[in-house]
């Protein structure tokens, strides 16, 4: 079965209302270890973790019987076999390291990690966590998750002055039947505050795990009233590419994409956005990533090379992923190794079709602290192709990593096991890329809207060569104060920020 290097949890401390507990789920297992471990000179004692997994405390059909300690041995040596950082976790005190000490094997896997800081002082390693796999599948394939169709945004996520403000609505959705747009500002969830109201409310009604009405209060852009809005969460699928065309005049050679998540379906409608901006001969593309986690890093390696094209990219790679020192993995050279897809990788698109291309030797980027992993691999993987990119917009995530989810016992586990480096061997930005142009993001029009601010200065910045002052400002325009510093305003749980990899 394919790899899947998931990525991070966008969450701040304080309320975390995605959903930052580990939690359990079922995958099919991917094997154990499956590394070159356990040999001199690494050999310090630990077994072989093929030869512990899924012997469980309580194990599923297929599972052997084990116990909490097996299922908490068997993590200490898939960490210490594939883990990029291993050595840092071997420098633990030794009573982090101690099973004993770890009720569940879930508070072990917590404290199994690196402590060290990045040059920015943010932890090495955020990207540690666990999940329910069967919504990481589906959401992965698919984009089904449960919700009501909108993305919510925190402008301050510290109570007693938490805001949250609608960053986008999918059409077809409650929330679009609703009519809840960007910029709507939403002041309670079933009679709780936002702004001081309990977290577990929140959550329950913010990000749903299941089915069900939530009620909303929200005052819509532009109104004085609040209103109270009935929504039923359901199972849905999201629609990656939003928004794709050219602009007005005096812009109508440059071409807007609004692409929100590297998912299967997102192939497809890549490739129809491609013919569309080839069709119009558009001469630069603004291409909107600030709400892209990431996702299949393929389609990622497809999208660079569409806007590329072959001229830009001949005889180079896109991506190549360095492990531990150990090549845990086993892998060659050409199977760590993703080149720019030319034709279709059968996600949505059959795999024999030439994939349409622009063939630009730059591109403008908007970002947010929410650009991550596969999106930042865009980014990184068209600098080493030699393609300008000029990001507008904030700092982005910092993820140049990835893992394979590994099941054991009915938990899937995420531990960072690769950096991503592009043709020029650049892998190096864990404190994420500073924009060209740093603006904020604008609730108060619509993506694609020239007037927007991230989209406004990336236009004045093809036109002048310089970083542009917008016009508005979001503040005024929504009535709130946000801290400008607060990094990614984005609450999304885990399996919409990810990095998933498929061996060549």
């Amino acid at each position: 079965m394919p790899f899947f290097p998931f990525a991070r949890p966008l969450l701040r401390p304080l309320t975390r209302l995605a959903a930052v507990a580990a939690v359990v789920g079922l995958l099919a297992s991917c094997g154990g270890g499956g590394s070159n471990a356990g040999t001199s000179p690494f050999d310090i004692g630990l077994p072989d973790a093929d030869k512990l997994d899924q012997q469980c405390a309580m194990p599923r059909p297929g599972d052997a019987q084990g116990s909490l300690d097996t299922e908490k041995a068997w993590l200490r040596s898939w960490i210490d076999e594939t883990y990029l950082w291993y050595d840092d976790v071997r420098a633990l005190p030794a009573a982090t390291l101690d099973p004993a000490n770890s009720a569940t094997p879930l508070e072990y896997f917590g404290k199994l990690k690196s402590p060290l800081l990045t040059a920015s002082g943010k932890a090495k390693d955020e990207f540690h966590f666990t999940y329910p796999t069967p919504e990481w599948i589906a959401l992965s394939q698919s984009g089904i998750s449960y919700g009501y169709g909108f993305q919510v945004a925190f402008l301050d996520d510290t109570a007693p002055d938490r805001s949250v403000v609608v960053a986008f609505t999918e059409p077809g959705t409650p929330a679009a039947a609703a009519g809840i747009g960007r910029g709507a500002v939403i002041l309670a969830v079933d009679g709780a505050d936002v702004a001081t109201g309990a977290a577990a409310t929140l959550n329950a009604g913010l990000f749903p795990k299941a089915a069900g009405s939530h009620t909303f209060t929200v005052r819509d852009l532009g109104a004085a009233a609040t209103r109270d809005v009935v929504l039923t969460a359901q199972s849905l699928a999201s629609t990656p590419v939003l928004n794709v065309g050219t602009l007005p005049a005096p812009n109508q050679s440059v071409g807007y994409l609004l692409f929100n998540d590297h998912i299967a379906t997102s192939e497809a409608q890549l490739v129809a956005a491609v013919d569309t901006l080839k069709a119009a001969a558009v001469s630069d593309l603004v291409l909107d990533l600030r709400y892209n986690g990431g996702g299949y890093l393929d389609i990622a390696a497809e999208l660079a090379y569409m806007i590329a094209g072959p001229a830009n990219t001949a005889g180079k790679f896109f991506e190549r992923l360095n492990y531990n020192n150990r090549n845990p993995f086993g892998q060659s050279t050409s199977e760590r190794t993703t080149v720019f897809h030319s034709t279709g990788q059968g996600f949505s698109v059959p795999s024999s079709r030439d994939l349409p291309f622009l063939g630009l030797s730059r591109v403008f980027v908007l970002t947010s602290g929410d650009t991550c992993s596969a999106s930042e691999a865009v980014v990184n993987g068209l600098r080493g192709a030699g393609v300008t990119v000029h990001l507008v917009g904030s700092t982005t995530c910092g993820k140049p990593y990835g893992f394979f989810p590994q099941d054991n016992c009915g938990t899937t586990y995420f531990a960072i096991q690769f950096q991503g480096v592009n043709f020029l061997g650049f892998g190096d930005y864990a404190d994420g890329f500073t924009p060209t142009c740093a603006v904020a993001d604008d609730f108060s029009h619509a993506l694609g809207d020239p007037a927007e601010n991230q989209l406004e200065v990336a236009l004045g910045l093809r036109n002048t060569g310089a970083c542009t002052v917008p016009t508005g400002t979001r503040a005024q325009a929504l009535g709130i104060a946000r801290r400008l510093d607060s990094g990614p305003v984005l609450k999304r749980t885990p399996e919409r920020e990810n990095r998933i990899y498929r061996p060549q």
